[in-house]
């Protein structure tokens, strides 16, 4: 069980963030997908009122799965990323 805080480009915070939505390592993490484990930071943060987090975190968790930079992620996937994305959010809409 590999904790997130060691993945590239995440730490500490990283990891208390996507734990309070039931990834607590870097298998759950996998198992779940970054795409996944992004859309469930934003559902928590809306209910909670808090501020979402930024697309950066998002090429963050693509990126360390991959051993890449978030930068080198937003520049080569971010489109393909953020149509995951809104498929998801439309999903919801859908079934809700």
């Amino acid at each position: 069980m590999d904790r997130i805080r060691d993945l590239r480009g995440l730490g500490a915070r990283s990891e208390e963030s996507l734990a309070l939505v039931g990834i607590r390592d870097v298998d759950d993490l996998r198992a779940i997908g970054p795409v996944m484990a992004f859309y469930r930071l934003r559902m928590r943060a809306r209910e909670q009122g808090d501020n979402l987090p930024s697309m950066n975190f998002l090429y963050a968790l693509v990126g360390a799965l991959s051993d890449r930079s978030w930068q080198e992620v937003a520049r080569s996937e971010r489109e393909q990323l953020i149509h995951e994305l809104h498929s998801l959010e439309e999903m919801q809409r859908l079934f809700a």
